[in-house]
Parts: structure tokens; C-alpha cells; sequence
């Protein structure tokens, strides 16, 4: 299956969550920052997983600078799963999560969003990631390939 997983980081702690995903994805796959990838190979895929952090509510500047470049329709017929890294603070949730941005953006240019978004633990602003996160980020996304397949 061919696979992209695009990313953008702060702090690192989502990078580290996009490379645990794309090693847990068998075929062709790829893992790239936001501001690398050309969207014109966008169409060639099959499955998509796309995430930043989350910064006041939203993803980051970088990633809806991406998401915007994409083209309407340009993730038709793609299969996509949105996640991002977050607090687990509770005023955090009134601000609401980047993975439900991203989600809701890529299904307006036409991907189907395969899962609900996910969201990612830090343990503080700049991380590190909570104990185990990688590994639920590599079975979360081992999930969504077995039911894309």
C-alpha cells in the first residue's frame, strides 16, 4: 500500500509520533514535514495519515499552510487518518484538538477519513511523550492499515 505520512513538529514529540506510524506500515512509505511535501504525489496514494501539534485548539502554522496548498479534490478516493499531539490538561479541551482540524480539512479536499482523529499525550508544553505513546501510535496505525486494506 502506497503510504504517506505527513507531519509537523515543535518540539519533536509529533515527528517522533509520525516516524512510530510509519514504521509500523508495511508497502511503500514515506514520512515527511509539512512544508516538504510536493502535493502533486498526493493523488498516487492510497493511505494517508497526516498530524501536528496542538496549538491553541488548531494545528500549527506550517500545517494549515499545507492543507491550504492542497488542492480541492486532491485527496480523492485516498483513505486518511488525522492525529495530533496534546496536553492532557482539561482547559485544554475547551480549546479543542488539531487532529480534528486536520481531519476536517483533508475531508474537504476530498479524502475519507478513515477513523476518528487521535490525539497523542505530552507530558508537558514541550514534551517528552507520555510512557507508550509510540507504541499506541504504531498499533493505532497498524489498526487503520488493516481495515484499509
Amino acid at each position: 500500500m502506497k503510504t504517506l505520512v505527513i507531519y509537523d513538529s515543535v518540539h519533536g514529540n509529533t515527528r517522533k509520533i509520525a516516524e512510530a506510524i510509519g514504521e509500523a506500515v508495511s508497502g511503500e512509505v514515506k514520512v515527511q514535514r509539512a512544508g516538504e511535501v510536493d502535493t502533486e504525489g498526493l493523488k498516487e496514494l492510497e493511505l494517508l495519515f497526516v498530524g501536528a501539534p496542538t496549538h491553541g485548539g488548531r494545528p500549527t502554522e506550517a500545517m494549515k499552510s499545507f492543507l491550504d496548498k492542497v488542492e480541492a479534490s486532491a485527496l480523492g478516493g485516498i483513505k486518511v487518518a488525522a492525529f495530533d499531539t496534546r496536553l492532557t490538561a482539561r482547559w485544554v479541551r475547551i480549546f479543542g484538538y488539531a487532529a480534528g482540524s486536520i481531519a476536517g480539512a483533508v475531508e474537504k479536499k476530498g479524502g475519507t477519513l478513515v477513523r476518528a482523529p487521535e490525539g497523542f499525550f505530552v507530558k508537558g508544553t514541550e514534551g517528552p511523550l507520555k510512557e507508550g505513546e509510540l507504541e499506541r501510535a504504531a498499533a493505532w496505525a497498524r489498526e487503520i492499515v488493516k481495515g484499509a486494506e
